[in-house]
């Protein structure tokens, strides 16, 4: 069988990232006077002075997650996403997150799914202890086929809190937190390789079914403001669209992860029966890391305290870019 790809599914995410860099390339207008943004873009969260606090923003939408709650008609996990996208981008960078508001476009107002998606954003919010704010909705026949769900959050730190990763140094360690399945991410390939398998209905080893298992919500890692307050961190990462390459974002310094987490059955099973190479699974999906906190030696064993389920995967080396067990991970293959 031929080996599927994230980009045969329709997502190139090299191409993406050369887009992204055009784009960023012309936004080069700074605001004058109070207010003024703090770094660059292309960090997880986009950050503005605000006197001795610094305000944060971030951006997130479930993708095509979307397509399979509306195969299984069940939409009460996917506001629990949009929550969890768009605050463990803050979390990231020790920002507690305050307020969401959500946009909802759609070809067609259901009720049904309205009712499930504000379930699923409410308890969301309260994982996250946030308060939704406001948001809109947008009936857009002819532009708009289906719904598509995304959310602004916004974050405040003390700016002498924000960590960004300009600490990490090499001989840091790296330790993962797992995640509880594929998250919001990679659901482009992941439908390919259902939907050309036996389908939603398939029953995994762990006995759940294949619908149910890539519906799993994503996980809030709300325990990290606590582990940024009693540990020293130099960094954290998200692991979410393009996989491992996330920690490219962090420092120029590299990251050998020689360890791994184990890896959960629903993303076995789609490298098995997608016949997916390891490479391309690791630079599209978070298979089983869903996060990680850069630390030095002295910070691991109240990490494991305070995240019980946590572990050593890897550490920072000298020599740039991401390894998983001494191969490379790349954006564009050699």
């Amino acid at each position: 069988m031929r080996s599927i790809t994230y980009r045969e599914s329709g997502v190139d995410i090299d191409l993406e990232r050369e887009a992204i860099q055009a784009l960023v390339q012309q936004l080069t207008f700074r605001r004058q006077g109070s207010y003024g943004m703090v770094g660059e873009i292309g960090h997880y969260s986009g950050l503005i002075e605000c006197g001795s606090h610094i305000l944060a923003l971030t951006t997130d939408g479930v993708g095509t997650k979307m397509l399979v709650a509306d195969k299984l008609h069940d939409w009460t996990t996917i506001g629990i996403d949009c929550i969890a996208m768009n605050v463990n981008d803050l979390y990231v960078m020790n920002i507690e997150p305050i307020a969401l508001v959500d946009y909802i476009a759609t070809d067609k107002i259901s009720s049904e799914k309205m009712i499930q998606i504000g379930q699923g954003l409410n308890e969301g919010a309260r994982i996250a202890n946030i308060n939704i704010v406001g948001g809109e909705t947008a009936t857009l026949k002819g532009l708009v086929k289906g719904l598509d769900l995304a959310g602004t959050c916004l974050g405040i730190q003390l700016s002498d809190k924000i960590i960004t990763g300009e600490k990490i140094r090499p001989g840091d360690k790296i330790v993962g937190v797992p995640s509880n399945g594929i998250h919001s991410n990679g659901l482009t390939l992941a439908r390919q390789i259902v939907e050309s398998s036996s389908g939603y209905d398939e029953i995994l080893p762990n006995g759940m079914k294949v619908g149910k298992e890539l519906l799993k919500s994503t996980r809030i890692y709300h325990e990290s403001l606590k582990v940024c307050v009693t540990c020293t961190v130099h960094g954290m990462c998200h692991i979410t669209g393009s996989g491992l390459l996330n920690f490219i974002r962090l420092s120029q310094y590299g990251f050998d992860i020689n360890d791994p987490l184990s890896i959960p059955v629903i993303f076995e099973w789609l490298q098995e029966t997608g016949n997916v190479s390891d490479e391309e699974m690791h630079r599209t999906f978070n298979m089983g890391m869903g996060y990680a906190y850069i630390v030095p030696d002295k910070s691991i064993a109240l990490i494991k305290q305070l995240v019980p389920d946590a572990k050593v995967v890897g550490e920072c080396v000298k020599q740039p870019g991401v390894r998983l067990k001494g191969a490379p991970i790349h954006y564009h293959k050699p």
